[in-house]
């Protein structure tokens, strides 16, 4: 089994930032793209970024230029770096992976449980 586990998020002012972290753990042979995605009250769930094996990264129009997503093959870590925060990217936060269990396996996607992130005055 393959676990997510999401942190970094809370309440910061608008203009701030925050740096969500994605930890992946249990059995793991290989993770192939990871991605954030974020769900506010009454909306649909929106992809924020995404980034392949190979560090190609894509980003949602509405965050370009201040959110960047990294990824750690090493540490089956990705972190989320958001600037320049608005308003609007009240939501929750889920961190989103295709993980491979062994060699040979297929791709199965998991998510984690979500982190918060609350931007107000």
């Amino acid at each position: 089994q393959v676990q997510l586990l999401e942190s970094g998020g809370g309440l910061v002012q608008p203009g701030g930032s925050l740096r969500l972290s994605c930890a992946a753990s249990g059995r793991i042979f290989s993770i192939s793209a990871v991605a954030w995605y974020r769900q506010a009250p009454g909306k649909e769930r929106e992809l924020v970024a995404r980034i392949s094996s190979v560090g190609i990264t894509n980003y949602a129009d509405s965050v370009k230029g201040r959110f960047t997503i990294d990824r750690d093959n090493g540490m089956n870590a990705v972190s989320l770096q958001m600037n320049s925060l608005k308003p609007e990217d009240t939501a929750i936060y889920y961190c989103n992976a295709d993980v491979r269990s062994y060699l040979g396996d297929r791709y199965k996607n998991y998510r984690g449980q979500g982190t918060q992130v609350t931007v107000s005055s």
